[in-house]
This record gives C-alpha cells, sequence and structure tokens, in this order.
C-alpha cells in the first residue's frame, strides 16, 4: 500500500509540473512534450485507480495521434508565434476566472467523491463477477455504442488529413515532388545523347 502511495503522488506530481511547464514553456514544441508527459503520467494514476482501459485510450489516442499530431503541425507550420502572443495579455482575466471556476467545481467533485467513498465505506468501484473494467467497457464501446466508435475515429481521421493539407500550401521557390511527370518519363525525354569533341567541354 504504500508503494502505490509513493506511485499515486509521484505521478501527481509529475503530472502537475508538466502541466504548468505546458502553459509557461516560450517554445510551442516544448509545450507538446511537457503535454505528453502529462498525459503518460494520467494515464499512470488511471492504472493505479483500476481504470486500464481509459488509460490506454489516453496513451493510445492523446499521445500517440493528438500531441503527436500537434507536434507534426507546429513542426512543420510556418506560424510567427510572436504574432500570436501579442495582445494576449488582455485575455488573461478572463482565463483566470475561467480557471478558478474549473478549480472550484474539481474541488467540489473531489470532496463529494470522498465523502460518498467514506459513507459507504468503499474507496471504489469495483467490478461484478470475473469481468474486468477493461472488458466491461469494451462490450458497451463495441456492442451498444459501436457507430458512435466508429465516427470517433472517423473525426480523428479527417483531423489528421486537414492538417497534412495544411501543411502542403504552395510557397513560391520550393520545388515539389510531381508524380505523374516522374511516372510518364521516358529514357527518350529523360535522356540526351551528346558527341563531345576531345578537347572540348559541354556549353549548355
Amino acid at each position: 500500500m504504500a508503494l502505490q502511495a509513493i506511485a499515486f503522488y509521484l505521478l501527481a506530481a509529475t503530472t502537475v509540473v508538466a502541466g504548468l511547464a505546458v502553459i509557461s514553456a516560450k517554445n510551442p514544441v516544448h509545450s507538446v512534450l511537457f503535454l505528453i508527459t502529462a498525459f503518460f503520467s494520467a494515464a499512470g494514476l488511471f492504472v493505479l485507480l483500476g481504470a486500464e482501459f481509459l488509460a490506454m485510450i489516453l496513451v493510445v489516442v492523446y499521445v500517440g495521434a493528438v500531441a503527436v499530431l500537434f507536434l507534426f503541425v507546429v513542426m512543420m507550420l510556418d506560424v510567427d508565434f510572436a504574432a500570436l502572443r501579442q495582445g494576449s495579455v488582455r485575455y488573461l482575466p478572463i482565463g483566470a476566472m475561467v480557471a478558478g471556476l474549473l478549480t472550484v467545481e474539481m474541488i467540489l467533485v473531489a470532496v463529494s467523491v470522498a465523502h460518498n467513498g467514506a459513507a459507504a465505506g468503499s474507496t471504489g468501484p469495483t467490478p461484478t463477477g470475473s469481468v474486468t473494467n477493461a472488458e466491461a467497457i469494451g462490450r458497451v464501446l463495441y456492442t451498444d455504442y459501436a457507430y458512435f466508435f466508429q465516427i470517433a475515429g472517423l473525426v480523428l481521421l479527417v483531423a489528421m488529413i486537414g492538417a497534412i493539407v495544411l501543411t502542403l500550401k504552395h510557397r513560391v521557390g520550393v520545388k515539389r515532388q510531381d508524380v505523374g511527370r516522374q511516372t510518364a518519363r521516358t529514357p527518350a525525354s529523360g535522356m540526351r545523347i551528346v558527341t563531345i569533341k576531345s578537347g572540348e567541354g559541354i556549353d549548355e
């Protein structure tokens, strides 16, 4: 039990520190890397709570797809972050108000859960019978709500394609690959035989 408590406090501290680093880092690439760290730590917390499926989804979907997608978009798009930061101070009061409301809500939820758990004499829900947490959620997702789960995957696919399309904007002076022209290339059009006299060079 002591090892579980140590792991919980370590993962919780890592999540909080990584979350603060996400919003305080000046380099957007570093922010995405800190975000990935926060996701991994949160996945570890889910494992400690017995929610293995949520931990797997957090790693596969958010770390493996969303965070990596953000990283590639930030690295590939030519975004002027200095211009984006201009005027952001005027939105600070609104952001502080929203953050305060979210903090109050999380505290109320934590107090309510702790009170209900103490009243019931249990630390959390336990799986019924021999069905594990991952199997119970999997039955719901892939039977009753399978279509909604597939629609969510389709939305992620469209988002990934949209991010790739955004990076394919044409710029002046940048050479791009023309697959059709390369495929239609023949030895007659791609090669020219020149007879060079002895002691003379090639004139362009």
